[in-house]
């Protein structure tokens, strides 16, 4: 195989290759090096380069192979890894100047998980300051472009993580998610991620000083951007593997046991007062077609309310923000993101003092809701956004921005408070006057029942195609990268 055909490998395919023989895994590591040196100059997505110690990486592999060991089931499959998270050796730097020496000590059990799998880490993605915007720009690495083309932003926090993997920068992306991050970047970038539920993903920075919040711990999960929906069932098993240091994680398979058929699926295009677009009721048809045609059981029905636990959430878990981050926003972060945090605080009041402690109890409230409603719909079909995704830098245009950008993610955000999985997938393709974008839909699941989730995206992307051969086209056509 030449190259080119390496790169453009799902991690599915590369993984049945490299573990029967067919490539070697310096092959695969080799052309995902060379296709990220040759437009990531543009894209800015991956902001340190590990090529030389993935080499040496995939030539140990190689060689241990050789001796006899058996292959891991992501035997030379490169990966990208977020700076926000500890890999040995490297700075975990959360897009902060003033963390940029913050070497790390070890591996965080995402990055451990992986490799011990055999996958191979190429680079380290961008991120937002602090991880905590829909887009992704900050003053140590610069701005990440989407791929698709400069009219959109590339999502955030995991926006590095989305741009790499959908231009063809390895097969699968790192990221994490406290309120979208990395169903913010799958959407905008048209990739697949599912975000996975409480518990179900060991997580834990060596480096850090101190424990995270409560809320933060229970919002925050690591999770995977990739190419295609079968890349999550090959990868994912691999990632929840138990890791002691996260105390909380869950031991349990990736598989759960089989749902007398069909699903059911309940289907909303509720949007509580925003606008539903053209393009992203249409996504939401489509998907819906895609469903029925695979033998899911779709009935468009009123759902737990989904604005009251969101909103509730996401002003809990700023009020936390508010009492244990601002301070070293305020210290070492931009104006810019001094300036967002200020219209955050806007548009989601902090709750305080008792009223945050009522609120964080009142979680079980919700959740128990959705509980119960999923013992009869096991899978949630829903809009992410109710827009097409935004341009870059919307979220510095005020109040009117933030709630553009974020306000109107409720679908997002109270996924993370209610602890459930939520997976995102591109339905459609929209030729809009910007430019052309796709436009993702959101899969919500039971706890402990990602699979289901991945199981309704792979449904749909057998309907509407990997959004990705499309993009390699278009990038292409535009004779990319770009000239100088």
């Amino acid at each position: 195989m030449t190259e080119t055909e390496i790169w453009r490998l799902s991690g599915t395919d590369l993984a049945a290759r490299t573990r029967a023989g067919d490539l070697t895994a310096e092959d695969a590591v080799t052309a995902s090096i060379k296709r990220m040196a040759e437009i990531n100059p543009d894209l800015n997505a991956v902001v340190e380069d590990l090529s030389s110690e993935a080499l040496e990486r995939a030539r140990k592999l190689d060689l241990a192979r050789k001796d006899g060991a058996t292959p891991g089931p992501l035997h030379g499959v490169p990966v990208t890894i977020k700076i926000n998270i500890d890999q040995a050796g490297h700075a975990t730097s959360n897009g902060v100047a003033a963390l940029k020496d913050l070497i790390a000590p070890d591996d965080a059990p995402v990055v451990k998980n992986l490799q011990d799998a055999g996958a191979v880490v190429i680079g380290r993605t961008n991120t937002p300051e602090f991880s905590f915007r829909a887009d992704t720009d900050n003053p140590l690495h610069g701005r990440t472009h989407n791929p698709w083309g400069r009219h959109i932003s590339p999502g955030g926090s995991s926006g590095g993580a989305g741009a790499a993997v959908m231009a063809g920068i390895g097969a699968l992306a790192h990221g994490n998610d406290i309120g979208g991050s990395l169903r913010f970047p799958a959407a905008a970038n048209g990739a697949v991620t599912v975000k996975p539920g409480l518990g179900r993903v060991p997580a834990w920075n060596p480096s850090q000083s101190a424990e995270r919040g409560i809320l933060a711990q229970n919002m925050s999960v690591q999770g995977l951007i990739t190419r295609t929906a079968q890349d999550l069932h090959l990868a994912m098993p691999s990632l929840i593997a138990t890791d002691p240091r996260d105390p909380f994680h869950v031991p349990m398979p990736w598989r759960g046991d089989a749902v007398a058929g069909p699903i059911r699926v309940a289907f909303s295009k509720e949007t509580y007062g925003y606008d539903l677009h053209p393009q992203v009721d249409a996504a939401l048809e489509d998907a819906r077609a895609a469903l029925v045609d695979a033998g899911y059981l779709v009935e468009e029905i009123q759902l737990p309310d989904v604005f009251d636990a969101g909103r509730t959430g996401y002003r809990a878990l700023m009020g936390e923000v508010y009492a244990l981050m601002k301070s070293d926003i305020d210290a070492a972060g931009s104006q810019t993101v001094r300036d967002i945090f200020s219209v955050y605080f806007e548009e989601f009041p902090p709750f305080a003092g008792q009223e945050l402690l009522q609120m964080m109890a009142k979680r079980t409230h919700y959740a128990r809701e959705w509980s119960l409603f999923m013992q009869n719909y096991p899978l949630v079909l829903t809009p992410f956004l109710p827009q097409p995704f935004f341009k870059p830098d919307r979220d510095t245009e005020g109040a009117e921005g933030v709630h553009e950008v974020l306000g109107c993610a409720v679908y997002s955000y109270a996924m993370n408070f209610l602890g459930l999985p939520a997976a995102s997938v591109p339905a459609r393709l929209a030729e809009l006057p910007n430019g052309p974008q796709p436009i993702n839909v959101q899969i919500a699941a039971p706890r402990w029942r990602e699979d289901l989730a991945v199981d309704a995206c792979q449904a749909i992307e057998s309907r509407i195609g990997r959004m990705c051969d499309v993009l390699w086209e278009k990038m292409a056509e535009r004779a990319w990268p770009r000239p100088a």
